[in-house]
């Protein structure tokens, strides 16, 4: 009999997917706007973001679906097969990026260069994968222990000093959407951990409250940071702080465990384009990549790279929104929906023009919404599958 994940189980995926250098250094670019407005844009940010992961990850959930075979429900067979490609490519990215962030910060810590950090990271990736999900249950509990506790000193250590001024160089807008951003990245994966969940409804909503909580955390460590200490570089703030191996154990343990996530789910897209696969050596497979490319290639700046994770992703959640909760509408059995392909692209072109306009709750909301309700006007007098 299949072994499900009980709720304490997804707490702890989720709150290892939240501890992350990514959303720390996310959160120092929120610096410019000020404690106050900081934390507002932040907060509302991870509001939208969040309320739209539990309901991507209470599709799959009740469905037993991976977030990918959930997409064949509005762009059918084939259709959701771009969906998985494209997928797959930005969880590579995802893995790279993280593994390049976790490396350059620990080599900052103990210097025995970069790239010897991005192999050590990459193989404890692995070891994650392939212990599985099913089986990371006392591991877990006891890295998410660990990491719990270092987070806090991290939080004292930052949040004791007094503030640097600096002045506003970002709109409220511009810092929610960064905010929205994170749980974006998730939303084309949750599924593939509620679907193994006892209770998939209260999995969804364990998962993006402690993904959300804990993502808030560490924006404000991140911004917290860049205006208690002047530093934007979270690794100097751990070295001065003298927290040596401890600050150690916070960036690779929490690069593995939430990386591990992007790769394993890049296994679990895979096998929606080749049934036959098997998703944990796929997995593995991103991983090395993932390693191969964060050797390579710079990757400092991710802003750009979460704006395109986001005009792909938001659009498609919103249409398989608007057709699962408002319309009851499923399209698996057919080779593909056109008509929702073509509404996906409307709402790709959309949040590219959103980005030019400077709206209070960022531009993935309202890209999201006029999906949805554009999905609704198109479909709904269309007619439904017995």
């Amino acid at each position: 009999m299949e072994k499900r994940t009980s709720l304490f189980e997804n707490g702890l995926i989720w709150f290892g997917a939240g501890v992350s250098i990514a959303e720390i250094v996310t959160g120092t670019y929120l610096a410019p706007l000020g404690f106050g407005k900081g934390v507002a844009a932040i907060l509302l940010g991870h509001l939208i973001g969040c309320v739209l992961l539990y309901l991507a990850g209470h599709m799959g959930g009740v469905l037993r679906r991976s977030a990918m075979e959930t997409a064949k429900l509005s762009f059918g067979q084939k259709g959701a097969l771009l969906f998985a490609v494209l997928n797959i490519l930005q969880l590579v990215g995802w893995t790279g990026i993280m593994i390049y962030d976790g490396a350059l910060a620990a080599d900052t810590i103990f210097g025995v260069g970069r790239w010897v950090w991005c192999l050590v990271i990459g193989a404890l990736i692995i070891l994650w994968i392939l212990i599985g999900i099913q089986n990371l249950g006392k591991v877990n509990t006891v890295s998410m222990a660990a990491l719990f506790l270092l987070t806090i000193v991290l939080s004292v250590v930052v949040f004791r000093g007094g503030a640097v001024p600096s002045g506003e160089s970002m709109s409220f807008g511009a810092a929610v959407e960064l905010s929205v951003a994170m749980p974006l990245s998730w939303l084309p994966l949750i599924s593939d951990y509620t679907r193994e969940a006892k209770e998939p409804k209260k999995a969804a909503a364990v998962s993006a409250v402690v993904y959300g909580l804990v993502s808030c955390w560490m924006y404000l460590i991140g911004m917290g940071a860049a205006i208690f200490t002047g530093e934007y570089d979270i690794a100097l703030v751990m070295v001065r702080a003298g927290l040596g191996v401890a600050g150690l154990l916070i960036i690779v343990f929490s690069t593995v465990t939430t990386t591990f996530l992007d790769a394993y789910s890049a296994g679990i897209s895979a096998e929606t384009v080749f049934p036959k696969a098997s998703g944990k050596w796929i997995a593995v497979a991103a991983a090395v990549l993932g390693t191969v490319g964060a050797i390579v290639f710079p990757m400092d700046d991710i802003t750009d790279f979460l704006y395109l994770i986001g005009s792909v992703f938001a659009p498609m959640v919103a249409i398989q929104i608007a057709d699962f909760f408002f319309l009851h509408r499923d399209d698996t059995e057919k080779v593909v929906s056109l008509r929702n392909l073509i509404l996906w692209v409307i709402g790709f072109v959309l949040y590219r023009l959103l980005m030019r306009v400077d709206l209070p709750v960022g531009n993935t909301l309202p890209d999201m919404v006029i999906t949805a309700l554009l999905c609704w006007a198109v479909n709904a007098f269309a007619p439904k599958k017995a």
